[in-house]
């Protein structure tokens, strides 16, 4: 991973996005990883929101269905159909639209942090959930997504190189948003 979260803030970090992404690598499943790093946030009082897949059943296939962290109750099918004998997902523009509620309620509010799903197939082509997260960007929300390897250069390019890429461990999670808290803190206060 080009980037390293484990010293504090310097000038060299302070022009980066507070944007970062966990590269799946086979090691662990993200979304169990970011739904336990949610609830430890939030177990500590921070006001995490966003959107996360549910974490993948071993044998089964992956449910193209996103959570909303407020209510897990509510979740969004994003998926088209596609066929008995399809092979792969296609995903729903008009399903991720209606889910991208979820992250405007979450700038409304002032989230501590924003969670999204992917930085997927429709964000690397500059749809998706994309106009959502750079309104979180432009508040200095701290977003965090899940990003297959093969979308690494459209989100460099979409950063400009100035986003985080993460390994999938929970001390890399914490190291990157503590990171983040402490500049917001400073800039706040």
């Amino acid at each position: 991973m080009p980037d390293s979260v484990s010293a504090p803030p310097t000038a060299a970090t302070s022009n980066k996005l507070p944007f970062a992404v966990v590269v799946q690598d086979g090691s662990e499943d993200a979304d169990a990883l970011l739904a336990r790093f949610a609830a430890s946030l939030r177990q500590s009082g921070r006001r995490v929101r966003g959107l996360i897949q549910p974490p993948r059943v071993p044998g089964q296939p992956r449910p193209m269905v996103v959570i909303d962290l407020d209510d897990e109750n509510i979740r969004y099918d994003i998926s088209n159909p596609r066929g008995a004998n399809a092979r792969g997902c296609l995903v729903s523009p008009s399903a991720v639209a209606d889910a991208s509620a979820v992250l405007r309620r979450a700038r409304a509010e002032g989230a501590d942090l924003v969670m999204v799903n992917r930085f997927g197939t429709l964000e690397a082509s500059g749809g998706g959930l994309v106009a959502e997260m750079l309104e979180l960007l432009s508040d200095s929300i701290p977003v965090l997504a899940v990003i297959n390897p093969r979308y690494l250069e459209e989100w460099r390019s979409f950063t400009g190189g100035t986003g985080t890429e993460l390994p999938p461990r929970i001390q890399a999670l914490q190291a990157w948003f503590e990171q983040w808290s402490a500049q917001r803190a400073r800039n706040n206060g």
